[in-house]
């Protein structure tokens, strides 16, 4: 039997509560469980850690791992590059720690081309879009056509989301978080396979 860890990966429309989920699982998984950290060219922010929050590279630099096929995916978002490279990855999963991946759906479609065992992918649903544009507003960190902006791309990101292993509600959150343990642990917690698809398609209508 194999001891190397599994890539999970993880996507959902901004809002959705993924990062809320993540860092809770993180943090019950007792060592075995990291997010994996991307290289990026933007500068690090206040309290950001080379190594530790992001592998902060010049554009050069990325651009050379680009021509080398060192990333498993990669973006550009907001005028910055982001990726994921492979060989921190795969040390990390050689090691047996199972590595949480925060990616977008399009970075989804290039790991796919990937030859990777064993891989878990994980797409947060939210009950609906009026409840998503209310934690949007709650959250309190974006202007209304930014909110707007970011509905507008969930309904994209949603059309996406069939391509997942597996659709997790986000309406109660350790409801959602239960589920998600039994996904990674394989414990016992019933999977609502059909409730979430009917969602899921309610979504889309």
């Amino acid at each position: 039997m194999s001891n190397s860890g599994k890539l999970i990966i993880f996507a959902a429309p901004s809002g959705a509560g993924k990062s809320s989920l993540i860092k809770k699982i993180i943090k019950d998984s007792e060592n075995n469980l990291e997010l994996s950290v991307s290289a990026t060219t933007r500068l690090p922010r206040e309290g950001e850690t080379h190594g530790k929050d992001y592998f902060f590279i010049t554009e050069k630099e990325f651009n050379e791992l680009k021509s080398n096929q060192a990333f498993l995916e990669f973006a550009e978002v907001h005028g910055h590059q982001y990726g994921t490279i492979k060989s921190f990855v795969d040390e990390k999963l050689e090691e047996g720690i199972h590595v949480i991946l925060d990616i977008d759906v399009q970075g989804f479609t290039q790991i796919q081309k990937a030859i990777i065992k064993d891989i878990i992918s994980i797409f947060i649903i939210p009950p609906s879009l009026d409840e998503l544009k209310k934690r949007l507003v709650l959250r309190g960190l974006d202007s209304n056509d930014v909110i707007d902006k970011r509905l507008e791309n969930a309904r994209k990101e949603l059309e996406q989301a069939e391509n997942f292993d597996y659709l997790v509600l986000n309406d109660d959150f350790n409801m959602a978080y239960n589920e998600i343990a039994s996904i990674i642990f394989d414990k016992d917690y019933e999977y609502n396979v059909t409730n979430n698809k009917n969602i899921l398609e309610d979504l889309l209508n």
